[in-house]
């Protein structure tokens, strides 16, 4: 099976492709904050077993097989299913009856949103952590109202829908783990897991920053492998096993989250931001974030203002 990723852009190729009446927006454009939300009626195909760029949410009613990583699991029942983009995954329908939603978003839509920070700090959308969280039937009434209004708010012209939207998610997002609370014991994982949830852990800690005056203190690989007792290459190689992405990426991945985040929300100006990301020269922060999102951070916070 190939485990290419597969990029929002790609991925309305292939509805268009497969079922031409689901809802696809006009206003898509990469690398922009993007939502979308849609039944599963329509759900009537095997979509491909990729890795994402983007995250999916979605409330299953109705027969199917998912093949998640190197899992298989059959769901007869009802159920909330939160796939990390990172482990590739696919669905084939066994049943004619299908119900319920998914949504998909992308990082931006998360990062411009500083109540979603909670969410990072937990099991959902971990590579580590169950995908699944199975509902009863009082559950799943309750679930269905929030996707319900999630999807006539997002067909609406409501001006301030955005918002109400992310509060719906929210409310999903929060739902799941009151029905699990972090179920995954860690000693249940392997070992190169149980290593990389102690790294994620440790990283999402350290955000959100609030204060120039108490910059990032662990920059580098090396700074966490020397906080989890282990050797950097041990530290590495499991990372690498468990994401298929570097301990240095998932690093600067974050701090590229963050940077964006303090351009949007505070008033610091471009030096204290990069400062309080671990860089000591502007020039240096400035390099990184061009490298990164193709635009400057003065440019950035410009176009978001």
């Amino acid at each position: 099976m190939s485990e290419k990723l597969e990029t929002i852009e790609d991925y309305y190729q292939n509805v268009k492709l497969t079922n031409s009446d689901l809802f696809t927006p006009n206003d898509f454009e990469e690398g922009h904050s993007h939502f979308n939300i849609s039944m599963r009626k329509y759900c009537n195909f095997r979509t491909p077993y990729n890795r994402r760029d983007y995250y999916k949410v979605s409330l299953i009613i109705g027969k199917g097989m998912f093949q998640y990583g190197t899992h298989q699991l059959y769901i007869d029942r009802p159920a909330l299913y939160f796939p990390t983009p990172n482990v590739p995954y696919s669905w084939k329908c066994e049943s004619s009856e299908q119900e319920g939603y998914f949504c998909l978003f992308n990082q931006e839509f998360l990062n411009e949103d500083h109540n979603f920070e909670l969410f990072k700090r937990t099991s959902l959308f971990k590579e580590w952590s169950k995908p699944f969280v199975f509902l009863d039937d009082e559950q799943t009434a309750t679930a269905l109202v929030y996707f319900e209004q999630m999807y006539k708010i997002n067909q609406s012209n409501y001006p301030h829908k955005t918002n109400s939207i992310k509060s719906h998610l929210a409310a999903i997002l929060h739902m799941a783990l009151e029905l699990r609370v972090d179920d995954v014991e860690i000693n249940e994982n392997p070992a190169n897991v149980r290593l990389y949830r102690l790294f994620d852990e440790l990283l999402n800690k350290q955000f959100p920053l609030d204060s120039p005056a108490y910059p990032l203190q662990l920059k580098q690989a090396s700074d966490y492998a020397t906080q989890l007792n282990v050797h950097v290459n041990h530290l590495n190689s499991s990372i690498k096993s468990v994401t298929n992405k570097t301990t240095t990426q998932l690093i600067k991945d974050k701090i590229y989250n963050e940077a964006k985040n303090l351009l949007i929300f505070t008033d610091w100006d471009i030096a204290e931001v990069g400062y309080t990301l671990g860089f000591e020269q502007p020039s240096h922060f400035n390099n990184f974030f061009k490298k990164y999102g193709n635009v400057s951070p003065l440019k950035f916070r410009q176009l978001k203002l």
